[in-house]
């Protein structure tokens, strides 16, 4: 197994996913190399919760245009997780 900080890069805060935190389901950017077990022993072991299912999905990165010159965002994995039912993650609270 990984260290469970290399596979959970950073929370993903939008419109949707604070919709989706009321159903007790949380965002993150993962590594593109993790799986689903992985991604629920990350989010188990560093907030002590326990996750009930993982959704899992690639982002392909967008077209960017700087002057002249075309580009692509670098491709990317999201993964949706869903805790037990009254549990929380501190980190999206604030």
């Amino acid at each position: 197994m990984r260290n469970p900080h290399e596979v959970l890069i950073k929370p993903v805060i939008t419109e949707r996913t604070t919709a989706l935190m009321e159903q007790n389901k949380y965002t993150f950017k993962v590594d593109k190399d993790a799986n689903k077990i992985e991604i629920k022993y990350a989010v188990e072991t560093i907030f002590k919760v326990t996750v009930t299912d993982v959704k899992t999905m690639n982002v392909s990165g967008k077209l960017k245009r700087q002057g002249r010159t075309l580009g692509y965002r670098p491709d990317w994995k999201k993964a949706i997780v869903t805790l037990k039912d009254g549990q929380r993650l501190p980190i999206f609270e604030d």
